[in-house]
């Protein structure tokens, strides 16, 4: 297994597949493979998904949590510590770091001073490898395949690092098509595009979405975020594709929508009751990889 969870880039199918199995031996399990370790939940942006999930991962598998969810706010951050500083101290404390942190890198930063491994749980607008992975478990458990899939990204293809890291996990199988749906502001890197060529991934990139809907096998939409842009480009970009039901039904039978979450009015309530709607299973699948990840470091 890897010493650290920087990035998506890491996993090849093989530990791909050896993760997916573990998710799914340990659905509905609680046990106390990881009894008298201690997991350090550090994290400089605010979350409530990734870092319950992980705590709750880590209870489940019969460990311990020390957290701290505004680490920026700490009496040692607030008086201008270094990160790699404080990653040493933390590290002393517990025997991995989860940590999310505004800063592109700042997860490499940690990991090369850490003397436990150090779980990326987001670096600013970079990747955010645990949420692409839970994504693509979410596409092989409702799809039951990962090869031959179209995969419509939706709203912000170009700064959301969730979706960013699914492209990089998507690259390693085959037959895969992105439909890449956004306005033209928010549309996927020239890097991004290199990496989908080189590894056989065919793509389009539009601004219409109903088209789309009825042919994609996973609608993953995303939340434009307001964090990240101008407020000139967040309010010309906010509400421009939202999942209203008429739409969703529209889909075709086995396709499926999912969202990392939180949603902000892009997937409209009448949706939730879809059969093509798993985005809250999906945060279930989240809890299961989460254990796998950690089960993993310590076998």
């Amino acid at each position: 297994m890897l010493p650290h969870i920087i990035e998506t880039q890491q996993f090849d199918k093989e530990l791909l597949t050896k993760v997916f199995d573990t998710a799914t031996h340990l659905e509905s399990t609680r046990d106390d493979s990881l009894h008298g370790k201690i997991l350090a939940s550090l994290f400089f942006e605010p979350s409530t998904r990734t870092r319950f999930s992980f705590e709750s991962a880590m209870y489940r598998l019969g460990g311990h949590v020390i957290t701290a969810e505004n680490a920026n706010e700490f009496s040692s951050a607030s008086k201008g510590e270094t990160l790699e500083d404080t990653i040493r101290v933390m590290s002393t404390y517990a025997d991995v770091i989860i940590l999310r942190h505004p800063e592109i890198g700042s997860a490499e930063r940690a990991a090369a001073v850490s003397s436990v491994p150090v779980i990326n749980a987001g670096d600013g607008a970079g990747q955010h490898p645990t949420q692409a992975l839970l994504d693509i478990y979410t596409i092989k458990r409702e799809l039951g395949r990962l090869d031959d899939i179209h995969v419509a990204i939706v709203g912000d293809v170009r700064f959301y690092r969730a979706a960013r890291s699914l492209a990089y996990l998507l690259g390693k199988y085959e037959k895969v098509h992105l439909s890449l749906v956004s306005a033209p502001e928010l549309r996927m890197s020239e890097e991004m595009k290199t990496y989908l060529d080189k590894h056989g991934v065919t793509y389009e990139e539009t601004d219409t979405l109903d088209g789309v809907m009825k042919t994609a096998d996973v609608i993953y939409q995303t939340r434009v975020q307001k964090e990240r842009l101008t407020p000139e480009v967040y309010a010309q970009t906010n509400g421009k594709y939202v999942i209203t039901r008429e739409r969703a039904d529209s889909m075709k039978e086995g396709g499926i929508i999912i969202h990392p979450l939180p949603r902000v009015g892009e997937i409209s309530a009448e949706v939730d009751d879809s059969p093509h709607a798993v985005y809250f299973r999906q945060v279930r699948y989240g809890l299961m990889v989460r254990m796998a990840l950690l089960h993993l470091l310590f076998a």
